[in-house]
C-alpha cells in the first residue's frame, strides 16, 4: 500500500526521484500513466497486471471502450528506475498534468499520484477536500 506525501522537483532532463519509501514496492520497474484530475499515476507491475486484467474484461465491441483503451494505453509508459531511483516523465504526460518543475507525490492506496504543485494548490481547483467535506465522506461511506 502506498501512503504519504512528498515534495519533489523535476531535474533538467525531466526526471523525478521516486521517494525511497516507494522504491522497494516498485521493484525497479513501474507503469506511468494519466490519472484523474490532471495528475499522473504510477503503478507497480503487480497492480498494473491487475488493472489490465480488468480492462481486458471490457467489451471491445463497444466503441467507447475501444476509445478508452486507445487513449489510456497510448498515454502509458513502462519505466525502469535508474540507479538513483529516478524515472523520466515524457512530454505528453508532463503537459497533461501541467508539470513544469515542482511536484507533489502522494501515496493513493494501490498507486502513486504525481501532481504539479501548482495544479494541486490551485485555489480554483477541485483536487483537494476541505476538512468538513472529508468528514462528510467518511460518514457517507461508513468509515
Amino acid at each position: 500500500m502506498f501512503t504519504g506525501t512528498y515534495q519533489n522537483t523535476l531535474d533538467n532532463k525531466y526526471r523525478m526521484i521516486i521517494p525511497a519509501k516507494y522504491r522497494d514496492r516498485l521493484g525497479g520497474r513501474c507503469m506511468l500513466t494519466r490519472g484523474f484530475d490532471r495528475c499522473l499515476y504510477i503503478y507497480s507491475m503487480e497492480e498494473w497486471d491487475t488493472l489490465v486484467g480488468k480492462i481486458r474484461e471490457l467489451k471491445q465491441s463497444d466503441r467507447d471502450v475501444r476509445k478508452f483503451i486507445r487513449e489510456f494505453f497510448s498515454n502509458t509508459e513502462e519505466c525502469t528506475l535508474d540507479s538513483q531511483g529516478r524515472i523520466l516523465i515524457p512530454a505528453n504526460l508532463r503537459e497533461y498534468a501541467g508539470i513544469t518543475k515542482n511536484l507533489v507525490t502522494k501515496g493513493a492506496m494501490d498507486k502513486i499520484e504525481i501532481w504539479s504543485a501548482e495544479v494541486l494548490d490551485d485555489p480554483e481547483g477541485e483536487n483537494m477536500m476541505d476538512n468538513e467535506e472529508f468528514v462528510r465522506k467518511l460518514d457517507m461511506y461508513n468509515l
